[in-house]
């Protein structure tokens, strides 16, 4: 069982949570090419070891949280607060909540490691 650690719920089943994926800094919608937007779109580095990955919390707080994990133990080192970066580009409270989809959370800031 992986324990994944929500900022406000404490402690809990990943089972629980939905995966939504590794932390990709999201491209200028001006200036990107179809290559960047297809990059960002579809391609992962999914490398083995340390990864920072956006988890929603789908059957408790309903929020996004942010954990560095590790791919081949399921090791978390550390969990945060997600700030979701929204269509056009502005981050959103790190306590906005909502269904995924309502906001993109693919789209936040920073880069994996």
């Amino acid at each position: 069982m992986i324990l994944l650690p929500c900022a406000w719920c404490g402690p809990r089943d990943a089972a629980e949570f939905q995966h939504v994926g590794e932390l990709v800094a999201r491209p200028d919608p001006r200036t990107a090419s179809q290559q960047q937007w297809r990059a960002y779109l579809y391609l992962r580095a999914n490398r083995r070891g340390w990864t920072v990955e956006t988890w929603y919390h789908r059957m408790g707080c309903r929020r996004y949280i942010q954990v560095e994990r590790h791919t081949e133990t399921n090791e978390v080192r550390q969990a945060s607060t997600a700030g979701v970066t929204g269509a056009a580009g502005v981050t959103g409270a790190a306590e906005s909540a909502g269904p995924p989809g309502a906001t993109s959370p693919a789209g936040l800031a920073g880069s994996a490691g």
